[in-house]
């Protein structure tokens, strides 16, 4: 299906050295912001203590959360468990109070207002529980790049696996940037947004990878240029991109908008990584592609000369 028509090739590649430094800055900008300010990690990376509270009506989340933030240090992290009147609270560790001292707090703090509140469980998540989780988050982050590097060298030709890797890279630190730049909390589920959003974003850059490689083995295609093939194949694709994207992102602003705080950054994770994943894809993997030297020698084997037998 295509909705959208281009009738004239889109000159992406005359562009490419100007969207190239872009790249380049927001991913040093995001890498500065990475070393300077770090990541605001979460109590499941950090350690902390995790309540589970039932309610006897509907809990209201909201009054929830300014309540517990009276007593507790940082952001603290209020979300339904299950039903309605089930609720999970994350805390971060404090010096001064035990564990079971900041439960009893925050358990006071909820009855204040006379609710019926029954505290179900308490447990305390340890740093070396969190450093754990952060070890192993970061192994399958480091899976999935040599992953997808394995996977594009395979099917197509070792410039494609470099360009993508690099623009998927490229998203993900622009991810981690906008988290540490901002010090929006980092938790399990936004690492999960961002495997989510690297397996996103090297699908984009198969799909114009592909077309590409058809373009070289084209007949039609003889006599033009590298920049001009790559055009071609970015703009034969367009209409399909922005069908897909846009029912993507429009699906992905409804959790942010209206998924409430438990889905809040997860959501914004998908959202960054969607933009910058399209960008990356047209706009930084396909000029590197052409950088490194691609052309339709790379593609196309040269058939071998028979040898004749010797009588």
């Amino acid at each position: 299906m295509e909705l959208f028509s281009f009738k004239k090739d889109i000159p992406f590649m005359s562009y490419g050295k100007l969207t190239t430094a872009i790249s380049l800055l927001t991913f040093v900008l995001a890498v500065v912001f990475l070393l300077w300010k770090g990541l605001n990690l979460s109590v499941e990376f950090t350690g902390g203590t995790v309540m589970e509270v039932q309610y006897q009506q509907a809990a209201n989340l909201e009054t929830i959360r300014e309540q517990v933030a009276k007593v507790s240090q940082g952001e603290p992290t209020v979300q339904s468990l299950g039903t309605t009147r089930d609720v999970l609270i994350r805390l971060q560790n404090q010096n001064d109070k035990s564990s079971a001292q900041l439960s009893n707090e925050v358990l006071a703090a909820l009855k204040a207002n006379g609710s019926q509140v029954e505290l179900r469980k308490v447990e305390f998540v340890g740093p070396q529980v969190g450093e754990e989780l952060l070890t192993h988050g970061l192994t399958a982050l480091s899976l999935v790049i040599v992953g997808i590097m394995a996977y594009l060298a395979m099917r197509f030709e070792w410039r494609f696996a470099v360009s993508a890797i690099i623009a998927n890279l490229h998203d993900v630190i622009i991810i981690l940037g906008c988290f540490a730049a901002f010090q929006w909390e980092f938790s399990l589920t936004v690492l999960a947004a961002v495997l989510a959003v690297l397996g996103y974003s090297v699908n984009e850059s198969v799909v114009v990878f592909d077309r590409i490689r058809e373009n070289f083995r084209k007949p039609s295609m003889r006599g033009r240029s590298v920049a001009e093939i790559i055009d071609n194949a970015i703009t034969a694709t367009m209409s399909r991109t922005i069908i897909t994207h846009g029912s993507t992102e429009m699906m992905v602003l409804a959790m942010l908008l209206f998924g409430g705080p438990s889905l809040h950054y997860f959501a914004l994770a998908l959202t960054i990584g969607i933009v910058f994943g399209i960008y990356s894809s047209v706009l930084v993997a396909s000029p590197l592609l052409m950088f490194l030297g691609v052309s339709r020698e790379n593609l196309i084997k040269q058939p071998k000369p028979k040898e004749e037998a010797v009588v």
